[in-house]
């Protein structure tokens, strides 16, 4: 009976070893949580002004992460102190360095996502 015990115990040791050095090893993935906030003057946040079906808006972002933007059109995008990806209806990734402003007065990206770097 007491062989059974140590070799119990043993067993779960080793698993437990096991699984303690798995966690210590592998890396955690970054916590990444893109966040719709107030528009604000002096705020350095991603701010793009859009349009779909008649409706115009326009919204501000902050933090890194990626989030859908549901197909509207893009009129401007203002990156603030943020590096952008937008992702396009036709499967096309932008990228957009920080500090930049772009307006697309004639020919405006249906975008489907967007993703702050």
């Amino acid at each position: 009976m007491i062989s059974k015990t140590k070799k119990a115990a043993r067993s779960f040791a080793v698993a437990f070893a096991a699984a303690a050095t798995l966690t210590m090893v592998v890396p955690s993935g970054n916590a990444f949580a893109i966040d719709h906030v107030a528009c604000r003057g002096g705020e350095n946040f991603l701010k793009i002004w859009s349009h779909s079906g008649g409706t115009q808006s326009v919204d501000c972002y902050a933090n890194g992460g990626k989030t859908s933007f549901g197909g509207w059109w893009v009129d401007k995008i203002s990156t603030g102190n943020n590096d952008l990806i937008y992702y396009d209806a036709n499967g096309d990734s932008v990228k957009i360095e920080r500090w930049h402003e772009i307006s697309f007065p004639n020919r405006p990206p249906k975008v489907n996502a967007i993703e702050i770097l």
